[in-house]
């Protein structure tokens, strides 16, 4: 539980003072940012006081960057460490990925038919499941330059996005354009080959 020590308007004050007030503050925020982590993230792998320090340091500068969002809807503390966690989620899924080449990532992402579908359908429902998957498989395969298969691969592993586009040397615009085209063509791919979009929802409800 974090205890207030100043009410909101005495933080959004203090930190956007400038000198010595804001310092002070600064050293009041992260000390509660730091203890906050230690206990939202205690036993996560991947986390040590080293990692405290680094998400605190970041959290900080971007709350001290947009104080001016802070409406007061809750108390200030509390929206503080809301970003302090945000960025700690985001860069925790990130480690779990940094070791993994996108490609390798990828293969976890394919498509298998025996594995998507449901074993406790009927076994009609479970032929129509594996007709339409089989034929999104062939798409993937057949109609999907490399680039875009392997990042709706990635996608499908988890692999976040921002590190699909890190991988990729690309940028989260030109990532997101990439698999918004890939979809379209799986789309047309699949309405070509008799499925429509409502037969697709129909066979997996």
């Amino acid at each position: 539980m974090i205890i207030p020590t100043r009410d909101n308007q005495a933080w959004v004050r203090a930190l956007g003072a400038g000198g010595d007030a804001q310092a002070a503050a600064v050293v009041e925020l992260r000390r509660i940012l730091l203890g906050g982590l230690a206990r939202g993230f205690e036993g996560r792998e991947r986390v040590n006081e080293a990692f405290f320090e680094d998400i605190a340091q970041e959290a900080t500068v971007k709350i001290l960057a947009n104080l001016s969002s802070f409406e007061g809807r809750s108390r200030f503390t509390t929206w503080a460490m809301a970003i302090a966690v945000r960025l700690a989620i985001s860069e925790l899924r990130q480690k779990r990925w940094q070791d993994v080449s996108l490609e390798d990532s990828a293969k976890n992402g394919e498509l298998r038919p025996e594995l998507a579908v449901d074993s406790t359908a009927t076994p009609e429902r479970q032929s129509e499941q594996r007709a339409i998957l089989e034929s999104l498989r062939n798409l993937i395969e057949a109609e999907l330059t490399e680039r875009q298969r392997t990042a709706l691969q990635a996608e499908l592993a988890g692999v976040p996005m921002e590190e699909i586009a890190r991988r990729s040397g690309s940028n989260l615009n030109a990532i997101y354009k990439l698999l918004h085209d890939a979809r379209k063509c799986l789309k047309r791919g699949l309405e070509q080959a008799g499925y429509r979009v409502n037969d697709i929802h129909a066979a997996f409800m």
